[in-house]
């Protein structure tokens, strides 16, 4: 049997992902045991919804120590060391560390760590240069990373990790086998994607053409989460009244977008109103409470009712990798929305994103009883840096971890621009339901057009 142990401290946008793929291999006599340092996030909450042995807290961390006391509650005769945040590239990651262990001589093997798409380049250079294509057997050097190994049991009983060091516990573990006669491999074949690198230090513009070169050997692109197995939420915030648009409840269109999108997993809508909530089960959502009624005050903003509801949601064992902000004021959606944005963000790295329509215009703010401009003035437009206008409302994915911290958004923004008239326009007021009502028909036609088109 083989143990595996993760390391894992606030990895709850990895977790998911890791452990998918972990059982996901074409070996399957193992077990895995977590060993976490005390995460603050959902972590542990995500990794109960897989087939864990056994989930161990190592508050003290030191890399080696919590090593060893995942290896002291485990029994396989081989010890995986995965880090939470890495993830198996495919189902022979597994079998291909095994490979290497019909030779008694072999104490432990390392693994190939990938970057992904959105990896920084400064980490991409140094995966790429560090953990190559070619197979090695190593005599001499004790170069050897646990985040991604595995080892003899045998052989950690005779030479445990170091559990005083702060940092390299596996070189010194592995200088240690070296002298007593064994042998260390590097097998690229066991290969796990990693979003950051070994070291994160150097010349940026240097280090960017260095990356596009070896971008033109080597591919990235393809190298990010897989969209399919994230649990992905949509949220739709509504308050009372029902209200509709051409006979249709008014929340049916947003309700129908999201119903369209190829990897959202829930649709959940969160109103203080039975009258929305029963006309949004029928419509295809889910309605598992009614929100506060306090919360559709009109001092309340958007980031307090997502905070409450994703707490509602969490209570109810619901734990989504993104949630999807979709606000039924919006009716007039792209099909394909959603599930570009999706992409784009999962495949960019990004911590949130958002829709967004170019504004080529003047733009002007009032601070403190004065005007000012905040575009470039009068520079040609074609010469205008673009500004943007975003639209929240219209589609916004986002990361739970924020809305945990009370904020929509995160660090790094990602924005999806909208090249038609129609998505922009808010129905709210009766002159906007008197609008919405003329083009409606118009849109829903263009929609139609579109989809006869790719079907030709």
């Amino acid at each position: 049997m083989i143990s595996i142990i993760i390391r894992t401290k606030n990895e709850e946008r990895w977790i998911t992902s890791c452990l998918r793929s972990v059982f996901k291999q074409d070996y399957k006599d193992f077990e895995v045991i977590i060993v976490d340092n005390d995460s603050t996030d959902k972590t542990l909450e995500k990794a109960k919804e897989f087939n864990v042995k056994k989930i161990v807290t190592c508050k003290d961390y030191l890399p080696g120590k919590a090593i060893n006391l995942g290896v002291a509650e485990s029994v396989g005769d081989y010890l995986v060391c995965l880090s939470g945040h890495c993830i198996p590239v495919n189902d022979k990651w597994l079998s291909g560390f095994m490979e290497n262990f019909k030779d008694k001589k072999v104490a432990g093997v390392y693994g190939r760590q990938e970057p992904m798409s959105f990896t920084a380049d400064f980490d991409k250079r140094d995966l790429s240069i560090v953990f190559g294509l070619d197979k090695k057997i190593q005599l001499k050097d004790s170069f050897f990373h646990n985040a991604n190994s595995m080892i003899r049991r045998d052989v950690w009983e005779e030479i445990p990790f170091d559990e005083k060091v702060t940092n390299i516990e596996d070189r010194v573990w592995a200088k240690n086998v070296l002298g007593k006669g064994y042998k260390i491999i590097y097998e690229p074949q066991a290969s796990v994607y990693h979003y950051h690198g070994i070291h994160q230090n150097g010349n940026v513009e240097r280090c960017t053409n260095v990356v596009k070169i070896m971008g033109s050997i080597e591919d990235f692109s393809g190298q990010h989460l897989e969209i399919e197995n994230l649990n992905i939420v949509a949220v739709i915030p509504i308050r009372g009244p029902l209200q509709y648009l051409k006979e249709k409840p008014l929340i049916g269109y947003t309700i129908e977008h999201a119903l369209k999108s190829k990897y959202i997993k829930k649709i959940i809508v969160a109103t203080d109103d039975p009258q929305i909530a029963e006309a949004a089960v029928e419509l295809g959502a889910e309605v598992p409470f009614l929100r506060d009624a306090s919360l559709s005050e009109e001092h309340v903003d958007i980031d307090q009712v997502l905070e409450h509801c994703l707490n509602k949601i969490e209570s109810l064992g619901i734990f989504p990798d993104l949630l999807v902000l979709l606000e039924a004021t919006f009716p007039f959606r792209p099909d394909s929305l959603i599930d570009n944005m999706i992409k784009q963000m999962v495949k960019k790295g990004m911590d949130s994103i958002i829709a967004a329509k170019r504004e080529n215009k003047s733009l002007w703010k009032e601070k403190e009883g004065q005007i000012e401009q905040i575009d470039e003035g009068l520079t040609p437009r074609k010469f205008k840096e673009p500004s943007f206008i975003g639209l929240k409302g219209v589609g916004c994915v986002t990361h739970p971890e924020f809305i945990r911290e009370g904020t929509l958004l995160g660090h790094k923004i990602g924005l999806y621009e909208i090249d038609n008239p129609y998505s922009p326009i808010e129905v709210r007021s009766e002159e906007d339901f008197k609008l919405a009502e003329k083009l409606i028909g118009s849109w829903q036609q263009q929609i139609k057009q579109k989809l006869n088109t790719r079907s030709v």
